[in-house]
């Protein structure tokens, strides 16, 4: 391969690619052969992007974001195009500049249907050559009657120029003239020539298949004798026309002003008719000062057996005679060309057509994800536009949030997230290092200790990245009840295990515990060194930073101080558990990376992922829909837990908030209210007729594709992104947690009561049996006797736009997840409300804040256990069950405290099925 380069080179001929596709330009195929010289340029045509666009994936999740805020097709489809030749154009650069401009073009082609109109082709062109903003673009012109004039205009205006669609020699003649008066209108103007780069693409292969198929009718020897030579025949002669202008004295005094040649280039090469040799337009056509874009099939068919010769130097008589041949034969190049030039137009146009056509059967399906919401929908991402929200964002301006001058300094220093995935990338080498150790020394499991924004992240990971080759296998620590944490700890000891200790403040409690009962019986096993099976996480200069330095700990990570717990998925708290699972830190970063770019201030609001799904949410909690309902396909489902702490504790403040519903058991599409706004996360398509007949329901529900395990990173960032955005909308501040406080607060004095009296007492119970008592504030019929009827009285209060949340402080295991879902459809079934399902303490990180601060509209259905065995908590006078009750009785305090509706129930023993099935009674 590299010697037929190296000969092309040597003999003046550039291979330039006739493809370009989103796929090709992200899984690094353009990459790969930009960097081994198998092609130094790209052209595109509608016909291209019509295919691109309509067979790819990777273009759907573009096309619907700007569908959503209100686009067009033909804007949808130009801002894709441009976006894909400014990638091809700086995969190009290093090429463009290493030539000098000779090579490593991208061309993009001007609309199709001002094919006739010269001046509309001109405005066209410099809109384009502005929009794309690379030296390195060619704008394509195709070579009508009306493209020849542009030609020159858009010439003299200094934007380089692919003239396409030529099929004759006198129409060849004619565009390069345009070049030529162009260079010279620029001369006159005192304008420089040298950064001004054009070539005339010559078609070929159609004219053989339109040649052919006449000669074939008329029979006779002499007649098929001539096919397949005409379209050579006409590209060599072609090519002489070239030799003779671009060496005369006109040319040579423009040349020493700086202009380049226009080089001819070969296009339509590939071989349409089998019997013909299949690079034979590629072979025939290898000459100095030549270009020759090829389709793949072709590229890979001549660097596989391809000649390299040079064919156009010796000139020959024998392409005059063949067109003289075929003239005898009644057949006219230049009416051919013609006819061909005709119908080139008319292919572009009506692909472009079809494609657009296409594309408007596709947004018509993402529109119908909106339902009532695509006006205001449209309007707010309008708005944003004007208000460079995009921009003031990026620049930090906290005003967007909040009005109070304390507020807004607390959100500057909130803000670093927004380049979480370029602030990374420092970090790398170290993570990787660390890792790498551990691999070899022989660790296979890794616990993570942490709450809320410290875990979350790291637990999606572990159920959708999983495990991958040479990883550890990762579980997460984030609760205090002590079989949880037996259980997690037996796991860790049945192969050798590394615990993550990850903590923002460095101080919570609940990590606190988890650490010190790891820590002892770590220590108990290897006495010498525990501290080389521990490694923090948490902000510079925190109590857990000193203690890890005080306990030798393996290793010691700092994250940026500048992000918030829930937005740091993308800084150390999330990137070393998922290096820890053996996924590449480059290329997670990179994705995210990607997703940064596009919701950047230079990009346009309506193509920007984050601020339109922002925009989205934001309108649906205008409209009354405040219950974000997470579906997923199997992999994704852990996704809705991250996007609930996000989201909850986000948005969940000064009573309003949207209410993210996780996990829900489905139900019939009208059983849903119409407070309702579903999210696909889709994978593998299970959900897809569900979300058809929700839509048919009246519901939004948007689907979001996430195809690749990789676009994790992506969602990540999105989300983030989406709900700041969101944020703006209702009005509250995204970065603060004002009712989180109190219920710490409360538990704290708890805690210091058990360390001083050794007990907890629960209270008066207002109904109990020998299984439960029950506890609340409510007023309820207590002459209704039996758990059932005590839980019907309280739920049936509920209004049609409340929910019912489940807060259970009991172990997070499979079995109870099964029962507690039960319990959750049991409720929605009977009393059409939402629900939701958390497990303290870790839910009083995450949705504990819009709970008590948020829409009063909550009913709080609190479930506790005694334990079968408790477990001390190392160097305190708490154990971990006193300590998970008076988590417990704290948030129900802070609760009533906010004016709540909260309803206790204490199981005396560890038996959840028992309170199903009485809760399953009649009441």
């Amino acid at each position: 391969m590299m010697e037929k380069i190296a000969e092309l080179k040597k003999i003046g001929q550039s291979l330039w690619y006739d493809n370009i596709q989103r796929d090709l330009l992200k899984d690094g195929t353009i990459q790969k052969l930009v960097d081994t010289e198998k092609i130094s340029g790209i052209t595109s045509n509608p016909s291209i992007f019509k295919k691109a666009i309509l067979s790819s994936a990777r273009y759907q999740s573009s096309m619907k974001i700007m569908t959503w805020a209100g686009w067009n097709s033909k804007e949808i489809y130009e801002q894709m195009a441009v976006e894909d030749i400014r990638e091809a154009a700086d995969l190009l650069l290093p090429c463009y500049t290493k030539t000098n401009g000779w090579d490593g073009y991208v061309s993009l082609e001007v609309d199709p249907e001002l094919a006739h109109d010269a001046q509309a082709t001109v405005a066209d062109a410099k809109r384009l050559w502005e929009w794309v903003d690379r030296p390195n673009l060619m704008i394509k012109i195709p070579a009508t009657h009306a493209g020849i004039p542009a030609i020159r205009s858009v010439i003299a205006a200094g934007i380089n120029v692919n003239v396409t669609l030529i099929f004759s020699i006198q129409r060849y003649q004619e565009v390069i003239e345009a070049y030529l008066q162009g260079l010279e209108d620029r001369v006159r103007a005192g304008l420089p020539l040298h950064q001004i780069a054009s070539v005339a693409s010559f078609f070929v292969s159609r004219f053989d298949t339109k040649i052919d198929t006449r000669l074939k009718e008329l029979q006779g020897d002499a007649a098929l004798q001539l096919c397949g030579k005409a379209a050579i025949a006409n590209a060599r002669l072609a090519y002489q026309l070239y030799q003779s202008t671009f060496t005369q004295e006109r040319f040579l005094a423009l040349k020493q002003k700086g202009a380049q040649v226009q080089r001819p280039l070969w296009a339509s090469t590939s071989t349409k008719n089998p019997e013909y040799r299949d690079v034979v337009y590629v072979e025939e056509l290898i000459g100095p000062d030549t270009v020759n874009t090829v389709p793949p099939a072709t590229l890979d068919a001549f660097f596989d057996h391809g000649e390299v010769r040079d064919k156009l130097m010796a000139s020959s008589s024998v392409d005059a005679l063949t067109v003289q041949k075929l003239a005898d034969q009644g057949i006219e190049l230049e009416k051919i060309a013609q006819e061909l030039e005709q119908e080139g137009v008319q292919q572009f146009q009506d692909a472009f057509r079809e494609m657009l056509q296409a594309m408007d059967l596709q947004r018509g399906q993402y529109l119908a994800e909106l339902s009532t919401l695509q006006e205001n929908v449209k309007k707010r991402v309008q708005s944003f536009a004007e208000k460079r929200f995009v921009t003031s964002l990026f620049q930090k301006n906290a005003s967007l949030w909040t009005s109070s001058a304390e507020g807004q300094q607390e959100i500057v220093k909130r803000l670093g997230w927004l380049e979480a995935p370029r602030m990374g990338i420092p970090q790398v080498s170290a993570i990787q290092n660390v890792v790498r150790q551990l691999q070899e020394d022989g660790f296979e499991r890794i616990v993570l200790i942490g709450m809320g924004g410290s875990s979350l992240a790291a637990e999606v990971m572990a159920f959708i990245l999983g495990k991958q080759k040479d990883g550890l296998e990762l579980r997460i620590l984030d609760s205090t009840d002590p079989m949880q944490v037996a259980h997690l700890m037996q796991w860790a000891e049945e192969k050798k295990t590394v615990f993550l200790v990850s903590s923002k403040s460095g101080s919570t409690a609940e990590i606190n515990a988890g650490f010190q009962y790891a820590w002892q019986r770590v220590a108990a096993i290897e006495p010498k060194n525990p501290g080389e099976r521990f490694i923090a996480i948490t902000d510079p200069a925190t109590a857990l930073q000193e203690l890890a330095e005080k306990h030798h700990f393996r290793a010691v990570f700092l994250a940026d101080p500048n992000v918030g717990g829930r937005y740091s998925a993308l800084t150390a708290f999330g990137l070393v558990p998922v290096a820890c699972l053996g996924v590449s830190l480059p290329t997670f970063l990179k994705t995210a990376q990607e997703m940064r770019a596009v919701c950047d201030s230079a990009v346009p609001a309506g193509r920007n992922p984050g601020l339109v799904l922002g925009a989205i949410l934001g309108e649906a909690y205008l409209q009354g829909k405040d219950k974000l309902t997470i579906l997923a396909d199997d992999q994704w489902l852990s996704f809705g837990s991250w996007v609930e702490q996000l989201v909850a504790e986000s948005s969940g403040k000064e009573g309003k908030g949207i209410l993210p519903i996780d996990q829900e058991p489905a139900l019939r599409p009208d059983e849903y209210s119409h407070d309702r706004i579903f999210v696909y996360l889709r994978l593998d398509g299970r959900e897809d007729q569900r979300v058809e007949e929700l839509k048919k329901a009246g519901h939004p529900c948007l689907v979001l594709p996430v195809n690749g395990d990789l676009a994790l990173a992506e969602q990540f960032y999105q989300w983030e992104f989406a709900t700041v955005t969101a944020c703006t909308v209702l009005g509250v501040n995204a970065f603060d947690q004002p009712n989180v406080q109190d219920s710490k607060t409360r538990t704290k004095q708890k805690v210091k009561l058990i360390e001083e009296t050794g007990k907890l007492e629960l209270g008066q119970p207002m109904w109990e049996d020998s299984a439960f008592q029950v506890f609340s504030s409510q007023k309820l019929d207590l002459k209704k006797t039996g758990l059932a009827s005590m839980v019907h009285q309280f739920l049936e209060k509920a209004g049609t736009n409340d929910y019912v949340a489940i807060n259970a402080f009991i172990e997070r295991n499979e079995l109870h997840q099964i029962a507690l879902q039960a319990l959750r459809k049991q409720i929605a079934e009977k009393f059409h409300r939402a629900t939701t399902l958390g497990y303290g303490p870790r839910f009083l990180h995450s949705t504990g804040q819009l709970h008590k601060g948020g829409k009063n509209n909550g009913y709080f259905l609190v479930l506790s256990m005694d334990a079968e065995d408790d477990l001390p908590i190392p160097d305190q006078k708490i154990s971990f069950q006193q300590m998970l009750m008076a988590q417990a009785l704290g948030d129900i305090e802070a609760l009533e405290a906010a004016d709540r509706s909260v309803l206790h129930i204490h199981l005396k023993r560890s038996d959840l099925e028992l309170l199903i099935k009485n809760l399953s009674s009649n009441s």
